[in-house]
């Protein structure tokens, strides 16, 4: 039968992690007297010194280093198991990851985490930021349990989807950009002439997506939509947005939307979960987002934040952009 117990390990962590038996007995919840006499009998039940005394505080030696390197492992294979007990009693996750395409900025989910928090009170919510095909791989690599995401979704399957909505893009230039003034429709050959601002896809294993880009094209990479918003008001580049990225802008005459030939085609946002996926929470948010009530919101919230950021781009004085955008 082995020595050890979970208690032991979590007491030589706790002594590791405070540096001396006292701030131990804190962490724990335990009179310095007890964590004293358990470290003693831990060490004469291995027949190893796992710490080496210096006055009130103690250093761990080798011996008790190699104890804790595996011994946290078990630690945290415990509670993994326990969380995992809870969840099958309970039915609710004990955390729980969504990740939003950048394009929608997650602050337009405020009145979704508020509901799920008073249903959920006990599963810890976690919202990731990923972009394009990094979106959809957060999900396959099970980083994530449910995601919004834009375009279609990775060849092979493996998951669910619902259409959220169906996102018009709109290319558009800052209105002192030299496209602005060029009639329309603009040409590939016109396009390709000027700097893109794109966004950097978040994809860590699978082959990133690269939109609205024209072969030789230079390119200016951001990390989100936000940004590339910011910075095409602002006359670095060129590009598409989605309209409800740009609608402000456009209307308050920071950017101008200009017809191109072939156009870009609309593209879904869909909400999306792995194949057998369970649980409580998972099904709270497909059950929300499935509303068309509900996501409907989400969209409209993304539509205001957008516009807020471009009322601050409004504030720039545009002499500076004028100069900048005659370098492109």
């Amino acid at each position: 039968m082995g020595r050890l117990t979970l208690e032991a390990l979590e007491i030589v962590d706790a002594i590791d992690r405070g540096g001396s038996f006292t701030a131990a007995a804190d962490l724990l919840h335990k009179v310095p007297s007890t964590i004293s006499y358990s470290v003693s009998k831990i060490e004469d039940d291995l027949k190893v010194a796992l710490f080496r005394r210096s006055g009130p505080r103690v250093e761990i030696t080798e011996a008790g280093r190699e104890l804790l390197r595996e011994g946290r492992l078990l630690l945290q294979a415990a509670s993994d198991l326990e969380n995992r007990v809870r969840r099958v009693a309970s039915g609710w996750e004990s955390s729980f990851q969504l990740a939003v395409d950048s394009l929608i900025p997650i602050a337009a989910l405020t009145s979704l985490v508020a509901q799920f928090q008073k249903a959920a009170d006990t599963t810890a919510l976690r919202i990731a930021e990923e972009t394009l095909t990094g979106t959809w791989e957060s999900l396959l690599d099970m980083r994530s349990d449910l995601i919004i995401a834009v375009g279609p979704g990775p060849a092979g399957g493996g998951y669910l989807s619902r259409e959220l909505a169906r996102l018009e893009f709109w290319f558009c230039v800052a209105p002192f950009h030299a496209l602005a003034k060029v009639t329309e429709p603009l040409t590939q050959m016109q396009i390709r002439e000027h700097r893109a601002v794109v966004v950097a896809d978040s994809a860590r294993r699978l082959t990133p997506r690269t939109i609205g880009l024209l072969s030789g094209q230079a390119a200016f990479t951001v990390p989100g939509m936000p940004a590339k918003l910011h910075f095409q008001t602002e006359g670095f580049g060129v590009g598409y947005l989605p309209a409800l990225c740009a609608q402000h802008a456009v209307e308050a005459g920071l950017l101008v939307r200009k017809r191109v030939e072939g156009e870009r085609l609309p593209e879904t946002l869909s909400v999306a979960w792995r194949v057998g996926a369970q649980g409580n929470a998972l099904d709270w948010w497909i059950e929300r987002l499935a509303n068309e009530d509900a996501a409907r919101g989400v969209i409209e919230s993304a539509r205001r934040l957008h516009a807020s950021g471009g009322r601050s781009a409004a504030a720039v004085p545009p002499k500076p952009r004028v100069r900048r955008s005659q370098t492109l």
